[in-house]
């Protein structure tokens, strides 16, 4: 019996629909797993096969907090995430902008030559870096991780911020500039509301990136300046590996961002839906 295009298009919906589901829950479950570790006696997370069942325990918690001084490397994850969020936006915007507005033949070469910085391992740089930051004194410092992170996430976010404003028709900025606008006002006045869904989903992605980078930060910070990706690493010891406290740890550090993520889903949407992934 031959279906009606109707009972099809739903049929279609549905099969979307779960297969949409599945993947979600693919990807859900090492959180849910890790959060469901993180209350695990260190027993319990070793048994095999794995129990969904269990007395639950917050001793990995209170460890963690009897150990380690969780708020001062959350702190460090928040000022060296937002401070180069911050820095790079200001960079970026400029840029792509001027490569928006006034391309030129080198222009996509430009950003190609950008993009291809992301190429490069960061173990192959990491010794002249080193050297440079120990010279400059930026070891184990904050504002070290801000100028390092912005450096690594700044061609993502000049490609981001320069898709979002093609997007724009340039006869809008004619309009402005026959009022008189300036450059910065050009900028400040029309691009960034027009942009702001785009922007925003900018902001988001360089913020989980900054929020999640470990190589720099074990490489580049001790205790001091250290973020939440330097206290997870350090659960990792040389008698083993104690998945449970690992997995509180882990939890600890990406609730933060996780929480954060969730609230800004709105703009995440609506910055990709405006052209990032065109």
């Amino acid at each position: 019996m031959m279906l009606s295009l109707k009972q099809t298009r739903h049929l279609r919906t549905v099969l979307i629909g779960s297969l949409a589901w599945l993947v979600a829950l693919a990807i859900f479950f090492p959180i849910f797993w890790m959060l469901l570790t993180s209350f695990k006696t260190e027993i319990d997370a070793f048994t095999s096969p794995p129990q969904l069942f269990f007395a639950p325990t917050l001793e990995n918690y209170i460890h963690i907090d009897e150990r380690s001084d969780y708020f001062h490397y959350a702190w460090n994850s928040v000022v060296v995430s937002f401070g180069s969020t911050f820095i790079g936006m200001l960079l970026a915007v400029p840029a792509a902008y001027s490569m928006a507005f006034f391309e030129t033949k080198r222009t996509k070469n430009t950003l190609l030559w950008m993009l291809s910085t992301k190429m490069l391992p960061p173990v192959g740089v990491l010794v002249p870096i080193y050297l440079l930051f120990k010279d400059f004194g930026l070891l184990d410092t904050k504002l070290g991780l801000v100028i390092i992170y912005t450096l690594i996430n700044l061609p993502i976010m000049v490609w981001m911020v320069y898709t979002y404003f093609k997007e724009i028709p340039k006869d809008i900025l004619e309009a402005a500039r026959l009022d008189g606008a300036t450059p910065g006002q050009e900028i400040y006045r029309v691009l960034l509301p027009i942009a702001k869904g785009g922007l925003a989903s900018t902001i988001l992605l360089s913020l989980i990136l900054s929020w999640n980078e470990a190589f720099w930060s074990l490489n580049l910070t001790a205790s001091g300046a250290a973020p939440l990706t330097a206290l997870v690493a350090s659960y990792s010891s040389p008698e083993g590996l104690f998945w449970a406290k690992l997995s509180a740890v882990s939890t600890l550090a990406c609730a933060p961002i996780l929480i954060f993520g969730w609230l800004s889903q709105k703009q995440l949407v609506r910055g990709l839906s405006f052209g990032a992934v065109k």
